[in-house]
């Protein structure tokens, strides 16, 4: 039997895709501070900068304690985020945006603009 040669076209296709979507400024961006609560982490260090491991974990209440230490890392990873550790008993952690975080702000601020008038476009 023969195979169809559409599906054999639609995985170059597919690929093809990948490619350009990978060179979107928009995914880079997605991938950088998208998820669940990268922009709530980064809002809420944005609001009182630096801010302490500790009082991110009782903002976010939700959020499991090995998840938020991932989050921070990866924005950590992404140079959005300072990281210090304080030799104190017990250790002090904050977290500061740098340079490049601090760029996030207005976006913040127009997602947050955003975010009114969607809400009172569904009431």
């Amino acid at each position: 039997m023969k195979k169809s040669t559409i599906i054999e076209h639609q995985a170059v296709s597919d690929q093809n895709n990948l490619v350009e979507n990978e060179k979107n400024p928009m995914t880079a961006a997605l991938q950088a501070i998208g998820g669940k609560w990268k922009l709530l982490l980064l809002d809420s260090i944005r609001k009182e900068c630096p801010k302490r491991f500790g009082e991110l974990r009782k903002e976010m209440k939700y959020i499991t304690q090995t998840t938020l230490t991932a989050q921070l890392r990866e924005l950590e990873r992404d140079g959005i985020l300072t990281r210090a550790v304080f030799p104190e008993v017990p250790p002090r952690v904050e977290y500061k945006l740098t340079e490049l975080g601090k760029k996030l702000i207005p976006i913040m601020d127009a997602l947050c603009e955003w975010g009114k008038l969607y809400d009172e476009h569904k009431k």
